[in-house]
């Protein structure tokens, strides 16, 4: 069975194109970084993702709050591979963080907690790395990885039973984004939207009575798509508690 000339042309074509979209995949942008103080080093528990205490010790405390990256709160809970340059200070690999807040400095994509930047450094070299303030990177994107994690949702500690409901979602693996969170609402037979309320927090007045199901609008893929989450939250939740989704979105 021969080929056409047309058939050599396309396949030429996706031959020549395949590396190319592997390569701007995998590229890694230039920017600049700093880094905030805390007095453990971790990440802080007041950032505007509303991660609370899981926003300081995710990731084993190398976090970051970014600019244009939270992009109105959707780049939440992103995962980025951050490398300094400069070669005589910082190691090779550089360091993966989670973004748990919204940071802007001079001209940075970047705001490190102490522990993500130390990171950056060669052995020993880390107060002289820090002695800059602010430090030309690069990054990429990664997929999160939590082993032993499901994706979690979170009852918000604003949330008043049974009136007012916010969740955030916690440990969400891979490289998607949720872009949407509804509801089903028994009575009507219907999925009902959830508002977003700022950072990765999503809330409703008045939320259906009974077990909720959930499911979330997840883009990063060709086309994005939707991942129910069946009796993930109790009839009778509580405020501040962390309900197992059995689930992970990759």
């Amino acid at each position: 069975m021969g080929f056409s000339p047309k058939s050599y042309c396309s396949l030429l074509f996706v031959m020549v194109l395949l590396p190319a979209l592997c390569h701007s995949q995998d590229a890694y942008v230039s920017s600049r970084a700093t880094f905030y103080g805390s007095p453990d080093s971790l990440g802080t528990p007041t950032g505007a993702c509303g991660y609370g205490d899981y926003g300081r010790t995710v990731n084993d405390g190398s976090v970051s709050g970014v600019s244009r990256l939270y992009k109105n709160g959707t780049g939440c809970g992103a995962c980025y591979q951050v490398r300094c340059k400069i070669p005589q200070l910082c190691i090779e690999d550089g360091v993966g963080v989670v973004v748990t807040d919204y940071g802007e400095g001079d001209k940075t994509d970047f705001v490190l907690s102490t522990r993500a930047f130390s990171r950056l450094a060669r052995p020993n070299a880390a107060l002289e790395l820090f002695a800059y303030g602010v430090v030309d990177v690069e990054f990429r994107g990664i997929p999160c990885k939590y082993p032993g994690y499901n994706l979690m949702v979170k009852v918000h500690e604003h949330s008043r039973f049974p009136e007012y409901l916010a969740v955030v979602l916690l440990y969400q693996a891979g490289k998607n984004y949720i872009t949407a969170v509804e509801v089903w609402q028994e009575d009507y037979q219907q999925w009902r939207g959830m508002r977003k309320s700022y950072g990765a927090v999503w809330d409703m007045a008045n939320p259906p009575a009974g077990a909720l199901n959930f499911r979330v609008q997840v883009s990063g893929g060709a086309r994005p798509k939707w991942v129910q989450l069946s009796s993930v939250i109790p009839s009778e939740w509580k405020a501040g508690a962390v309900y197992d989704t059995a689930i992970q979105l990759y």
